[in-house]
């Protein structure tokens, strides 16, 4: 009887699969990648590597010496205080995360996690800041997200599109898209400025493309305005999905049309507006195995890798680059993604 390892579902449910069974899996899995984005599927020995990887009895696994990376974070303040509910201020946070988890980064956020209520409060989150920076030693980014839809009534100026369109209102929900990337440009330039004042070490634009390639769009202006005022501030930006939808459609930037593209496609408009870090996104599917989403997130991530000029600092947080769709993601999934991102997909951080 064949013998049979241990592997998750994208749900984080547990079950096993003979070798065999796993080698279909990734087969499948980065034939589905090289389809939909057009790339290269792995190659023979990068598929056996994988299966390895997945069938290494350890329940954690790390890297080989001398392969580690750094690691970023988003919404860091927030993870111990409100996801695991232990009651300290956030730039407490920081200081776990840096002398106690050894972070090489980490971010300052408000729990509103997102530009436009942030810059009303800005002085507030100026003051944060200022605190974090003389308790800390490592970089702290302070991170948000674009959030388009926040734009829209009735707490926003604009019409919401997923509204409009259902009703055939083509027009002026391409129109109202329109205006709520201006809105959102000038929210995330503002408070990138005051964070730059008060010593910040860099912005994160956060699940950028949430809102379809409008949310993309106004990131990427946004990128570019903040760099022109301040050449030597690091940005980075972290994707919402593997490919953006096409809410208007028609949006482009520097001549790129934005709907539909995949993170090897991503990364090239990202350097075009003068992102310092990017951060690739590919989904979890949540029924399917862990060995199909991981050949899945690698397929791609190496083709991101092969093409870009910048590092890039895959996601890997829950529901996404095969992490399991769970609040904790289970160390035996997180830490075989993480391998295989470095080591294959040839990752320069996560």
């Amino acid at each position: 009887m064949a013998e049979k390892y241990f592997i998750r579902y994208g749900d984080g449910y547990g079950d096993t699969m003979t070798a065999a069974e796993i080698r279909e899996e990734i087969d499948l899995g980065t034939e589905d990648a090289a389809e939909r984005g057009k790339i290269p599927p792995l190659a023979a020995d990068e598929r056996e590597y994988l299966l390895e990887i997945c069938t290494m009895p350890q329940k954690f696994v790390t890297v080989d010496p001398g392969k580690e990376v750094v690691v970023t974070n988003d919404e860091g303040t927030l993870k111990v205080s409100t996801r695991c509910g232990v009651s300290i201020d956030r730039t407490t946070a920081l200081m776990i995360d840096e002398k106690i988890l050894c972070m090489d980064t980490a971010e300052l956020a408000h729990i509103d996690y997102s530009f436009k209520p942030i810059k009303p409060i800005i002085h507030d989150e100026v003051c944060a800041m200022h605190h974090a920076q003389l308790n800390t030693i490592i970089p702290v980014f302070y991170g948000a997200m674009p959030n388009l839809g926040l734009y829209t009534k009735p707490d926003g100026p604009v019409g919401n599109w997923a509204e409009l369109l259902p009703a055939g209102k083509i027009d002026e929900a391409r129109e109202a898209q329109e205006i709520a990337v201006e809105h959102a440009v000038k929210d995330i330039v503002t408070v990138a400025h005051r964070m730059y004042e008060a010593g910040a070490d860099g912005i994160n634009l956060d699940t950028v493309g949430a809102s379809g390639d409008a949310d993309a769009l106004a990131a990427f202006k946004a990128v570019k305005k903040i760099k022109e005022m301040h050449p030597d501030f690091p940005v980075e930006a972290g994707m919402a999905g593997e490919f953006y939808l096409g809410m208007h459609g028609e949006l482009e930037f520097e001549g790129q049309r934005l709907a539909g593209l995949y993170p090897h496609e991503q990364v090239k408009v990202a350097e075009k507006a003068g992102v310092d870090i990017f951060g690739p996104t590919v989904n979890t599917n949540s029924s399917m195995s862990f060995p199909w989403n991981i050949a899945r997130v690698v397929t791609f991530i190496k083709a991101c890798a092969e093409v870009s000029d910048i590092p890039i600092h895959p996601n890997v947080g829950m529901g996404v680059c095969a992490m399991p769709l769970t609040d904790s993601v289970p160390l035996d999934a997180a830490s075989r993604a993480d391998k295989a991102l470095v080591e294959i997909a040839h990752a320069d951080g996560l």
